[in-house]
Parts: C-alpha cells; sequence; structure tokens
C-alpha cells in the first residue's frame, strides 16, 4: 500500500507540454528521497484544463499542482511528498480559499461539470486493467452476458434515450435494433474515432484516458445485434490513443474479455485497430467502412443503410467513442439514472472540446440543456482580455456560429438545430469581437473543399465556387449580387451533396449570413472589415499627434513603406505597405491604428 499517489496527466495535450519528462524526474526523485516504497507515480489520460499542463494532482491530498516544469520537480518531491508541505506557488489558484486548499470539484471550471463519459479520464492509469476493473470495469459485461437477453439489452439503450454523440443525434437503441432484425451469416461492430474536425478532440481524450470502455461497450454491443467482429477506425495522428488501444486489447484477451467464450457464456466477440490516413471523409459512415474494406476512402449513396448492407456488404452498427463510453454505465446504473439527466429530448451529458477566446481551455462534459452562457463564462472563465462575446462555432465544418442573442440558449440536439447550428461531435470555438465571421466561413468552408473526396459534383464543384466567392467579398472585390448567389448556392450543395458532410459544407456560410449579414454588407459596399482582419481591406495609419518620431516602426518595416525623420511624425505609404501589422505591434505610443 502507498500512503501517496502522484497522477499526472499522460494526454496528449500535457504530453505535448513535456509530462513524459516530468514523470521520469519524479521516479528520480522519489527514489534519491527513499520514497520508493511509499508513492506511486501514475500516469494518467485528460483532466480536462488542458491549458494548464503539465498537470499533477497528489493524493490524498488532492492538491492540483499546475503548469508544472521539470525544476519545480525536486521542490515538490522534497517538501510535498518528503515533508508534507504544499508548494503553494503551484497550485491551480482556483483551488485555493480562505480555508486552505478547496476540493477541485468545487472550482467554476468542474462544479457545473456531469462526467460519465469522461468519469476515468485523469482518475486511471489507461494501461492497467485492473485499474478499469477496479472502477466497475466490465460489470456491465459480464451483467450482460449472463443476466439480459440482446433485446432486453436493445431495449434499455432505447428507453434511456441515448443519442449518437458523433454529430447527427441519431437514436443508439434504434441503430442497435435495426442493425439486430437483418439476419446475415456475419455481422460487425464499429467505432468511429476518425474525428477529423478542427478543435475538436473528445474521442482522443477517452481512448487515451479510458480505452477499456470503448473495448467493453462494443463487446456488449455485439452481444445485442448477433456480432463476433468489432473494428475501431482511428486516426494516425492519434499515436497516444493508438498505442492505449492496442495495449487495451491485448490485456483483454490475455483476462478472457475479447475473444472466445467471454464469461463462459458461449459469446464470442473480437476487436481490431484500424488506421485513418487523416481523411475527414472518413468520419462519414459509408466512407469509414470503405476505408476500412482497404479502399479509398468515398461515402456510398443511402439506402441500403450500414445495418442492411454496411462492412463487406454485411449489416453493420457504427457508433463513435462517445457513444460507447456512456453504454456501460447506462447498463450498470439504469435507465433511469440517465434520463434524470438532460432535456426532454436530449438525455445525459455531453462532452465538448472548449477553445478560442476563452480562458479555460479544454475538456468539459456538461448535462445536456446547460446554456452556453453557463459554459463560456463560468466554465470557460469568460473571455480574455476583457473583450466582448461575438459568437460561437458548434459542430465544426458542418456546424454554425451562435450569435450573443442566443447565449442563453441551452444546449441540445434540436435547439441547436433551430437556431442554425448543430451538436456535431462536440467541437465549441468561442470567438470574440476581433473576429471576422466572413473569414471564419471562409476557414471552415476552405477546409470543407479541401477535405471533399470529389466524388460529387455539388461538393466538389460547389464549394469551390463559394469559397471563390468568399474570397472576392474579402478582397473588397465582392458585391451585393454575389451574396444573393452564395447563398443559393448553398442551398443547392445542402440538396444534391451525395453525403452528410457535404450536404453539411456550407452550414457555417448560411449561419454567418444568418446572424451577421450586416459584415458581409460591409466588405461589399463599405470596403472595410468591421473586425480588422481581412488585409486587403485593411490600412495602417499613424496619428501625427501621437507620433513621437522615434523610428522604431520604419526600422521594423520589412517593406520599407514607413518614412520620416527622427522627432518627426512619420507616415506610411499605403501603395507599399504589406499590411503585416508588425509597426503597430512594436510602436510603444500607440500612435498606429488599422482603419
Amino acid at each position: 500500500m502507498y500512503r501517496s499517489h502522484v497522477l499526472v496527466c499522460g494526454g496528449t495535450g500535457c504530453t505535448s507540454s513535456g509530462s513524459t519528462k516530468i514523470i521520469e524526474l519524479l521516479q528520480e526523485e522519489i527514489n534519491k528521497n527513499g520514497l520508493k516504497d511509499e508513492v506511486a507515480v501514475v500516469q494518467t489520460g485528460c483532466h480536462g484544463l488542458c491549458a494548464l499542463g503539465p498537470i499533477i494532482i497528489i493524493y490524498p491530498e488532492a492538491t492540483f499542482y499546475s503548469l508544472v516544469q521539470p525544476e519545480d520537480i525536486p521542490e515538490i518531491v522534497s517538501e510535498h511528498l518528503l515533508k508534507g508541505r504544499i508548494v503553494t506557488r503551484l497550485v491551480y489558484k482556483e483551488t485555493i480559499s480562505e480555508d486552505g486548499i478547496k476540493s477541485l470539484n468545487e472550482t467554476d471550471f468542474y462544479k457545473k461539470q456531469k462526467r460519465i463519459a469522461l468519469r476515468n479520464c485523469g482518475v486511471i492509469n489507461p494501461e492497467c486493467i485492473d485499474e478499469y476493473i477496479a472502477t466497475n470495469g466490465y460489470e456491465a459485461l459480464g451483467r450482460v452476458l449472463t443476466e439480459y437477453t440482446p433485446d432486453q439489452v436493445i431495449q434499455t439503450i432505447l428507453d434511456s434515450g441515448l443519442r449518437g454523440r458523433g454529430g447527427g443525434g441519431f437514436p443508439t437503441g434504434l441503430k442497435w435494433k435495426l442493425a439486430k432484425q437483418n439476419e446475415a451469416d456475419q455481422k460487425y461492430v464499429c467505432c468511429n474515432a476518425d474525428e477529423g474536425d478542427p478543435g475538436a478532440f473528445m474521442d482522443r481524450s477517452v481512448l487515451e484516458g479510458d480505452p477499456h470502455v470503448v473495448l467493453e461497450a462494443m463487446a456488449i454491443a455485439g452481444y445485442a445485434i448477433g456480432a463476433n467482429q468489432g473494428y475501431i477506425y482511428v486516426r494516425a495522428e492519434y499515436p497516444i490513443a493508438v498505442e492505449r488501444l492496442n495495449i487495451a486489447i491485448k490485456q483483454a484477451r490475455e483476462y478472457g474479455l475479447l475473444g472466445k467464450n467471454i464469461f463462459n457464456s458461449g459469446f464470442d466477440f473480437d476487436i481490431d485497430l484500424r488506421l485513418g490516413a487523416g481523411a475527414f471523409v472518413c468520419g462519414e459512415e459509408t466512407a469509414l467502412m470503405t476505408s476500412i474494406e482497404g479502399n479509398r476512402g468515398e461515402p456510398r449513396p443511402r439506402p441500403p443503410f450500414p445495418a442492411q448492407k454496411g462492412l463487406f456488404g454485411k449489416p453493420t452498427l457504427l457508433n463513435n467513442v462517445e457513444t460507447y463510453a456512456n453504454i456501460p454505465p447506462i447498463i450498470l446504473n439504469g435507465v433511469d439514472w440517465f434520463t434524470s439527466m438532460g432535456t426532454e429530448k436530449s438525455k445525459g451529458t455531453k462532452v465538448f472540446a472548449l477553445g478560442g477566446k476563452i480562458h479555460n481551455t479544454g475538456l468539459v462534459e456538461i448535462p445536456m440543456g446547460t446554456t452556453l452562457r453557463e459554459v463560456v463564462e463560468e466554465i470557460g472563465g469568460g473571455i480574455p482580455n476583457g473583450k466582448k462575446f461575438k459568437a460561437a462555432q458548434t459542430g465544426g465544418p458542418s456546424g454554425g456560429c451562435i450569435p450573443e442573442s442566443h447565449f442563453d440558449v441551452p444546449i441540445d440536439y434540436d435547439n441547436l438545430i433551430n437556431i442554425g447550428s448543430m451538436m456535431g461531435s462536440g467541437g465549441l470555438i468561442v470567438m470574440d469581437e476581433d473576429n471576422c465571421m466572413v473569414d471564419i466561413a471562409k476557414f471552415f468552408l476552405d477546409f470543407t473543399l479541401d477535405e471533399s473526396c470529389g466524388k460529387c459534383t455539388p461538393c466538389r464543384i460547389g464549394t469551390k465556387r463559394l469559397s471563390e466567392m468568399l474570397d472576392k467579398i474579402t478582397n473588397g472585390n465582392g458585391t451585393l449580387e454575389d451574396i444573393e448567389k452564395m447563398e443559393e448556392l448553398c442551398y443547392y450543395i445542402k440538396e444534391n451533396a451525395l453525403c452528410g458532410l457535404g450536404q453539411t459544407a456550407p452550414n457555417p456560410v448560411l449561419s454567418t449570413l444568418r446572424y451577421f449579414k450586416d459584415e458581409y454588407i460591409a466588405h461589399v459596399v463599405d470596403k472595410q472589415c468591421p473586425a480588422g482582419v481581412c488585409k486587403a481591406l485593411l490600412s495602417y495609419v499613424i496619428d501625427a499627434d501621437l507620433c513621437k518620431g522615434c523610428t522604431l516602426c520604419a526600422r521594423i518595416c520589412p517593406n520599407g513603406a514607413i518614412t520620416g525623420k527622427v522627432k518627426e511624425a512619420h507616415i506610411i505609404d499605403q501603395s507599399k505597405c504589406i499590411k503585416c501589422g508588425a509597426c503597430m505591434e512594436k510602436c510603444k505610443f500607440g500612435a498606429i491604428s488599422k482603419k
């Protein structure tokens, strides 16, 4: 038995900040201080507060150290672990109160969260199956195989109201029911871990922090629909997730939790990995299955749907990582427990990757129905630098922008669709007054354009034409007629593209036109970018009354556009200015502004 456990975040965020080195130094210092038999170092998954990495939490005190550097380790070991004195300068400031160190769950970031899909992330060692079992891991699978019929499992998921967390929100239980109804000599269970939305990393964090939950849920699904083989399609850009999945699969096989005759029930089920090469379109279910088959990842027309004819032409069930992560808790805790959270048509919780102009960047899991204001101002800590909230982008390239007028909308599937956005897989990008909404629409559209598989004309050519129109507008060459044509083209693409990704590609354009049309008009009529982002519409000017003639701006200008004598006001030659902004950034007197 150890008297202290030192949990170190081993998710991608903290690993990129140097947590691997932190773990090595901790072990060295612990050994050097003779604490090897008293203190255990545990590598975990993501704790959620990604902006504060590397993160260390020491139990039993639950002291949360953030932004830990290698040079801090000797002090943490000698002071905290050896002498029992907390190193307060490294403690996450939100946990410090007048009464001492408060629980992490009492901080603004965590207190409104309800962690179900993320319940083990940051708590257990994801590379140790025993730690997963100690948190009731594989108990749901054992209960299902010994106490439930396949129909009872499906009915439980139906009654829970769980909807697909991959973006579409299709009822999970209904998808399972349809897959079971189609008889075949072979069926498959697939997991979509491709997650390609910009700013989204929810599924990656579950795979890195709790890989066994996905294996357990897929086995439960296999039993429910009558499948004996599963595939996890995960992008190769997730090396830590891939490594931990491989470890988890090997351990589960060794423990008899995957393979033949699981729990002596006569049920056989195994799982293999398939790595994606980073194609965004392979997040679409039919393209994903085509890729698993070894072919170029392109979508197929539907129907037939995967439940009828999917992988290798056989009935196939496909859910994403977060959907599967909810299955074991529903089985263990019951339908009433799950339906007590969320809204009437959107039960349970949803994980969001919170990013952009926000203090607390990271992962949050909130009950459905939590308002956008609560997420941004309370959990996220608000907008930095006193800036004003402008919009939030949900659903990635397939979603839309939510303006301040809908700041108090409860977040669930139906509400987001009603205001022109969508849940998506869970990326939530916060924007402030310095963001240009035309530029935002162009960013997401260009992403979809680059990622289009090219199979259908509406997506392949339509997104290209949309991008050209947005280029005209941001370069100051657009007309009001272009705005009308652009909106018309958006609806054409939505109605005629082959797959869901093509059909939703125009959403960022449509939502910004709906709520921020005045910005488009300013670009076209006034030839100005209100947010000062679009370079072609900018001009940098020097206020002669504020300029001290220090010559710094002239010296750092890369194109020689600034002239003037020492101690005299300088001027900018607009024909030479390349609008890099270096002069404004370096001016110490605030004499340079952009218009």
